[in-house]
């Protein structure tokens, strides 16, 4: 919660600065916040129903997405703006840790059949990178349930994620081979790397407080220019540097490591940790090169997954622990 608090007093005092809108990252800081309380509450009294029902939800939303937001779609290679993967993602995620969840061999049967049918869902709905993104978490998941130790897997996981924040960065500041680069770009649509680049440049010439959050369409060279264009960079990272600056980036990191950590601390079985922190990873990359953290469903159902990841069922000798 200090965390949370700290991200959105510094996207007001950035705002104050330079008469940025914080809406949009008070929003998303709301939505993370009662998300991941709602999980903690459902996850404590429901922990196999309430991820359950999350799943089924999840995929509901990705597929009715472009009817939930009237912004434009980019439909190569994310889907429709990368929501849609994300939300295909953390489904996956809450069906595992619901299979993991229970002891009946029928219910965890039907609970990996519904994880496994948002894998194929992606193609349905047209995400290429919703499937993969699924197929990601599904194997992680079923990994997960030969592991003893959590720790070092969960590092992995920060490595990951550190590792496409850092290939973002790379690509938007042409410091790659230029073969390996251009592999990269393109896998994106053409205005994708110009506005990483013109974020990274906002970035140099305000890296303390950064330009004010919601301003990176009014300052960016090239989003005047794009077709369709929502006014962002479509990467978290590079769009928190350019608006907030260094410290918005470090608030960002923070909170992703705060819940790998909880998920480490977390007193519910390995499988169901690892298979959320899978999740979570899976969507911080997503969120890398897209805008899918602009999506209030996104945001929100990540908190609840790393609220029923981390709850403590509620019974009888917890209540008697707690007097």
């Amino acid at each position: 919660m200090i965390l949370l608090g700290a991200c959105a007093g510094w996207s007001l005092i950035t705002a104050a600065a330079h008469d940025g809108r914080p809406e949009g990252m008070l929003l998303a800081v709301l939505a993370v916040a009662a998300g991941y309380a709602a999980g903690r509450v459902s996850g404590a009294l429901l922990p196999v129903a309430a991820p359950c029902a999350g799943a089924v939800a999840g995929l509901a939303l990705a597929a009715a997405l472009p009817g939930l937001s009237p912004g434009p779609w980019y439909a190569v290679p994310l889907g429709h703006a990368g929501a849609t993967a994300a939300l295909l993602a953390l489904a996956t995620g809450a069906a595992c840790c619901a299979a993991w969840a229970t002891t009946a061999p029928g219910l965890r049967l039907g609970m990996g059949a519904l994880a496994c049918a948002t894998v194929p869902a992606g193609i349905v709905v047209g995400s290429a990178a919703g499937c993969v993104a699924s197929a990601a978490v599904l194997l992680c998941s079923l990994g997960a349930g030969s592991v003893r130790g959590r720790g070092p897997w969960l590092a992995g996981l920060v490595m990951a994620a550190g590792l496409v924040t850092a290939t973002v960065w790379a690509v938007a500041a042409d410091v790659l081979p230029a073969g390996l680069a251009g592999a990269l770009e393109g896998r994106f649509p053409a205005q994708r790397v110009p506005q990483w680049e013109d974020a990274l440049r906002l970035t140099g010439r305000n890296s303390g407080l950064g330009v004010g959050p919601g301003r990176f369409g009014e300052l960016s060279q090239v989003t005047p220019r794009t077709l369709l264009s929502d006014g962002r960079p479509h990467s978290a990272p590079l769009q928190q540097a350019a608006e907030q600056g260094l410290v918005g980036v470090c608030l960002l990191v923070a909170v992703f490591c705060w819940v790998l950590y909880a998920l480490w601390r977390t007193s519910r079985p390995t499988p169901v940790a690892l298979t959320a922190g899978a999740a979570l990873t899976v969507l911080a990359a997503l969120a890398s090169v897209s805008n899918a953290l602009s999506f209030t469903t996104v945001t929100a159902g990540a908190g609840l997954l790393a609220g029923w990841s981390t709850a403590r069922p509620w019974t009888g000798d917890t209540l008697a622990s707690d007097r």
